[in-house]
């Protein structure tokens, strides 16, 4: 009887970590080799009901959220997304036994009165979740134009200031043809690309040179000049003011509202 036992847990055990290993090495997988995978991935039952996934998921709230967590993935409980009970369940029949005999030896107690309906809705939820734990880099952005282009012209040219660095013509033109929406809000939202610092560095003596910084830590200050000599000095014996091609974008980060910043998304997608 122990021997069965304990070869009963070896197996269970196994299926847990063989679960584990295949979402890790899915999750290696570059994104152009990446597909969508139901729980037919994992040699399971076929994707669950979206329509009862949905249903179930209120049950589960009220019910059961407040020990294993709002997305089944642990907190006072366990994690059921990793539970061989929900890996080997199909429509409800070894979850439901767990739901209405409950598990006193580990604190849980019994729901009896959960009618077959509801519990294969807790069950398609717990199999909904497991799928997206199998398939959480194949998420997809939705919509994210729903904004007013108007508003958005309006704040871009007086609130925000940006046309005073920024022209529609020049290089903003096209704009929204260079980017996908959700690339492009990132992008003005925080800058990739960071044009050279200007930096002036004043010695001591009261020389100062200026031009394009080079490098600045605590120890050292370096940068190139208009006729492309290279100058450096340590850190502390002079004077740095730098100027900050992106510090309009940064004070923006604290003036923005989310309404503001697809409005600003909304007037930039017009750019093609």
């Amino acid at each position: 009887m122990l021997r069965m036992r304990f070869v009963a847990r070896f197996v269970r055990s196994g299926i847990a970590l063989l679960f584990s290993v295949l979402i890790v090495l899915s999750a290696q997988k570059p994104k152009s080799q990446q597909v969508e995978r139901g729980r037919e991935f994992l040699g399971l039952a076929p994707p669950p009901d979206a329509a009862a996934a949905a249903r179930g998921e209120k049950t589960y709230a009220q019910a059961c959220a407040f020990c294993h967590g709002v997305k089944a993935n642990g907190a006072e409980g366990p994690n059921l997304v990793r539970s061989t009970v929900v890996l080997h369940d199909e429509k409800g029949e070894m979850i439901g036994s767990v739901i209405r005999n409950g598990r006193p030896e580990r604190g849980m107690p019994a729901f009896p009165g959960f009618t077959a309906e509801q519990i294969y809705d807790i069950a398609e939820f717990l199999h909904s979740r497991v799928e997206a734990a199998a398939n959480r880099y194949a998420y997809k952005v939705g919509n994210v134009i729903t904004g007013d282009s108007k508003a958005g012209e309006k704040f871009f040219q007086t609130a925000g200031r940006c046309a005073g660095c920024h022209s529609t013509r020049g290089d903003l033109a096209h704009v929204a043809a260079r980017y996908e929406p959700v690339d492009l809000q990132a992008e003005f939202l925080y800058p990739s690309k960071s044009p050279p610092i200007e930096v002036t560095v004043t010695e001591h003596s009261g020389q100062s040179i200026s031009g394009k910084l080079k490098r600045i830590d605590d120890f050292s200050v370096s940068l190139w000049d208009q006729d492309g000599t290279y100058h450096s000095w340590p850190r502390d014996a002079v004077t740095v003011v730098m100027k900050d091609p992106l510090s309009a974008h940064r004070e923006l980060l604290d003036r923005y509202t989310n309404e503001d910043m697809h409005n600003v998304l909304a007037y930039l997608e017009t750019l093609k």
